[in-house]
């Protein structure tokens, strides 16, 4: 892969001839493009003392795409060159077919740039990275004799792509990505506990092998190995539970924001299928998609398909106003595109998925939504879980959380899962904290066998009723 920038009609393809086969494949569709992409991504693993795996990946290719009401014809291929785009012409036809459809209007175009172009994998040097890692394997042993095991891993990509659309408009974007990541097990009278934290994000890779930033996320670590070294079995039972803020959002993410993807509704699949205008949360919840915050992993200057991303209100102070929605589900929908028409590369189809999810806060103090409670859960971080997107029901592991009696935060516990299913825990928030939080950038999300980076955030949030899965009585 050269370190030039991807400039593919001057180097792999005439834009002309392509242009003239995107015609082709799209006469008589409804919307349809050119995908090129060059992407180079490197990650490196330091485990128990010494360097694990270090990779480095790069590829290259398009996708066609023919789109008529609901079919889509697309081909692919990491060869760019006129003979590979000739056969997905034919391949995208067979979708089209005879065709009687009009050419949607082209996206608006945008001059907002919300990340850098740089590629953060040429950032630092290798060796850096290396010393950076065994450096981060050195300071978490040395703050604690406990420590038994560190895990490190440094992950850079960029991304280059270039839309081109039948109208002629060509749209280029650069994406980079980094992410930093500390895992810290314990071990005391036997006994063996883990914790981990990282963030990255559209950076560089300066600001995550600059000392006080690893130095930190190693220290929260190791603070949460240490918390679960003392954590009694998690109590079982319906009782109120508060999230903290930022990272738990997770549970809001799964549990509801793919529910509110155009797709599901269009297909009336979601549990919130037919409900618009509807109140489906308590008064004062306030839930966003938004891919217009500077830097953050789920951020694009546009989409997948060239739309601007947006900030787009799902739920307003209760109400269902908004769907997310890629280019084909909002013209069979009726509404416009909002900017989350996303795809894992080249070789994939776009669909309707999140960026940055998250809801606002509220006024409450944090300590006074722990307060009223009488007997409940307080759980700052979330591993693991697993949710039916069509309804909504979830279970999720918690990673740190803490018995809370009497308003009071008390000893952490351990092996405590949440059950339930987000249009009902929606409808029992019972207060929002003023402290609402993204993430500190480490989410990816699954769809359809498509991974894609996003955002979550969210304030503290008093949940009433919850179903706690534990093995204490």
């Amino acid at each position: 892969m050269s370190d030039t920038p991807f400039r593919p009609f001057d180097t792999l393809l005439d834009r002309e001839a392509a242009l003239a086969s995107l015609h082709a494949a799209t006469r008589g569709a409804d919307d349809g493009e050119i995908f090129l992409e060059r992407r180079r991504a490197e990650a490196l693993s330091f485990d128990d003392g010494r360097l694990r795996t270090a990779s480095y990946d790069a590829s290259e290719g398009f996708g066609l795409r023919a789109v008529r009401g609901e079919v889509t014809g697309y081909a692919h291929s990491s060869e760019v060159n006129e003979a590979a785009l000739a056969r997905a012409v034919e391949t995208a036809r067979l979708a089209v077919g005879a065709g009687g459809g009009t050419l949607a209007a082209g996206p608006a175009a945008t001059n907002t740039r919300l990340y850098t172009d740089a590629d953060p994998i040429a950032g630092a040097g290798f060796p850096v990275k290396i010393d950076t890692l065994r450096d981060i394997d050195a300071f978490a042993r040395d703050l604690d004799p406990r420590v038994v095991q560190v895990t490190a891993s440094l992950a850079a990509s960029c991304q280059e792509v270039v839309i081109l659309r039948p109208d002629g408009q060509e749209l280029r974007d650069t994406r980079p990505m980094t992410r930093l990541t500390v895992s810290v097990i314990v071990e005391q009278d036997g006994r063996r506990e883990q914790g981990s934290a990282g963030g990255g994000g559209r950076l560089g890779m300066g600001g995550l092998i600059a000392p006080a930033e690893w130095q930190a996320k190693t220290r929260e670590a190791l603070r949460i190995a240490l918390v679960n070294l003392r954590a009694a079995d998690a109590p079982a039972g319906v009782m109120d539970v508060v999230l903290g803020p930022g990272w738990p959002g997770i549970l809001l993410h799964e549990a509801i924001g793919h529910g509110l993807e155009g797709d599901f509704n269009r297909k009336g699949s979601s549990a919130f299928a037919g409900l618009m205008g509807q109140r489906i949360a308590a008064p004062g919840v306030t839930v966003l998609d938004d891919g217009t915050i500077p830097d953050r992993r789920g951020s694009l200057t546009f989409d997948d398909e060239g739309t601007p991303s947006g900030r787009n209100v799902l739920i307003e102070d209760g109400i269902l106003v908004g769907y997310m929605q890629d280019r084909q589900n909002a013209r069979l929908m009726g509404v416009a595109p909002t900017g989350n028409g996303r795809r894992e590369s080249y070789a994939h189809a776009p669909m309707p998925r999140m960026t940055n999810t998250y809801m606002l806060g509220g006024d409450a103090s944090p300590g006074d939504l722990v307060s009223g409670m009488k007997d409940g859960i307080y759980a700052v971080g979330f591993g693991g879980g697993q949710v039916d997107i069509t309804n909504g029901k979830f279970v999720f592991s918690c990673t740190e959380a803490y018995r809370v009696r009497n308003g009071k935060i008390g000893a952490p516990v351990k092996g405590a899962t949440l059950i339930g299913d987000g249009a009902t825990a929606l409808q029992k928030i019972r207060g929002l904290g003023n402290d609402m939080t993204l993430d500190p950038g480490m989410g990816t999300c699954g769809k359809q066998g498509q991974w894609v980076p996003v955002g979550v955030g969210q304030p503290s949030v008093l949940i009433g009723g919850l179903t706690v899965g534990g093995s204490a009585a």
